[in-house]
C-alpha cells in the first residue's frame, strides 16, 4: 500500500504546486482529508483587519505583495506569518524602520532592501527566466522608486540590469548603454523633474517601456504631477505609465512581460 503522506506548511500554492497537489490526491500518495485541509483557506484567510489572498499566486502566479505603509508593525508581522505558512513568498513595500525591526526579529532570514524600502523573505527560490528587465532612472534621487521596481522584478525571478543617472540633461551618458538597453525584454524608466526620459528611451528600443513618474523636482514639478503628464503625453510608442513613484507596480509589470517572453 502506498503510504498516504501529510501536507506541510512550506506547500506552496502556485499553479505547479496545485496541479502537483491534485495530481498526488488522484494517484493516492495524499489523503483528500490532508489537500483538504491545505486548501481550507483558500481563496483567502480574513485576519480581522486584513483578508490574505492566498490565491494570487494560482490567479496570476505571483504571491500577494504586502502594502506596509499605514499598517502597524504588528499587522505586517501577522501577515507575513500567514503567507510563509502557506508557503508562499514574501514582498512587503514601502517599509518603515519599525516595520523592517518587528519583521526581522520575528523572521531573521528576512532581507531589507534599503534603498527599495522592501523586505523579502524566499521561501522557494522563484523559477529564474531568461533575458533581463532593463531598470533605468534618470537621477540619483531617483534610485528609491527605481530600487523598488528592480527588487520587485528580482524577487519574481528575473535578472535585472540597471542603468543609472543617465537623464537628459546629459543625453550621452544613455546613449552609452544602448546596447543593454536593446537586448532587455522590458524596460523601467523612472524620471521627475519634467519626465522626458521614457520617451527617449521608448524611441531608441523595439521592446516595451514603462514610465514611473517619480515626485521628484522643483516647484512645478507638483509632486511628480508635472512628469506624469509628460508621460502620458508622450509621443514615443509602447509606452506604459503607472502611478507616481510607483516602482512597485511597474517592477510588476515588467516581470510580467518579462515572463511572457520567457514563454515564447
Amino acid at each position: 500500500m502506498k503510504r498516504v503522506r501529510e501536507l506541510s506548511g512550506s506547500y506552496c500554492m502556485d499553479r505547479t504546486k496545485l496541479r502537483a497537489l491534485l495530481d498526488e490526491v488522484a494517484a493516492g500518495s495524499v489523503a483528500p482529508e490532508a489537500a483538504l485541509e491545505r486548501l481550507r483557506s483558500l481563496p483567502f484567510e480574513d485576519l480581522g483587519f486584513a483578508k490574505v489572498d492566498h490565491h494570487r499566486g494560482i490567479r496570476q502566479g505571483y504571491p500577494e505583495a504586502i502594502f506596509a505603509a499605514g499598517k502597524t508593525p504588528r499587522q505586517v508581522v501577522e501577515i507575513v506569518a500567514r503567507i510563509k505558512a502557506h508557503g508562499s513568498n514574501v514582498l512587503a513595500t514601502r517599509c518603515s524602520a519599525e516595520v523592517v525591526s518587528a519583521v526581522l526579529a520575528e523572521n531573521p532570514e528576512a532581507v531589507h532592501h534599503e534603498a527599495a524600502r522592501l523586505v523579502t523573505i524566499t521561501v522557494t527560490p522563484p523559477k529564474a527566466l531568461s533575458g533581463y528587465v532593463a531598470v533605468v532612472c534618470a537621477g540619483t534621487s531617483d534610485m528609491p522608486v527605481a530600487e523598488e521596481a528592480g527588487v520587485t522584478c528580482e524577487a519574481y525571478g528575473c535578472t535585472v540590469k540597471r542603468v543609472y543617472d543617465v537623464g537628459v540633461a546629459g543625453i550621452h551618458r544613455l546613449l552609452g548603454q544602448h546596447e543593454v538597453l536593446q537586448r532587455a525584454n522590458a524596460i523601467v524608466v523612472c524620471a521627475g523633474m519634467e519626465g522626458a526620459l521614457p520617451s527617449v528611451v521608448a524611441g531608441l528600443v523595439d521592446v516595451p517601456v514603462v514610465a514611473v513618474p517619480t515626485s521628484v523636482g522643483y516647484g512645478a514639478n507638483f509632486g511628480g504631477i508635472a512628469a506624469l503628464l509628460a508621460m502620458l503625453n508622450s509621443c514615443a510608442s509602447g509606452v506604459s505609465v503607472v502611478n507616481i513613484d510607483n516602482g512597485f507596480g511597474a517592477g510588476m509589470l515588467a516581470a510580467m512581460i518579462n515572463r511572457i517572453a520567457h514563454r515564447e
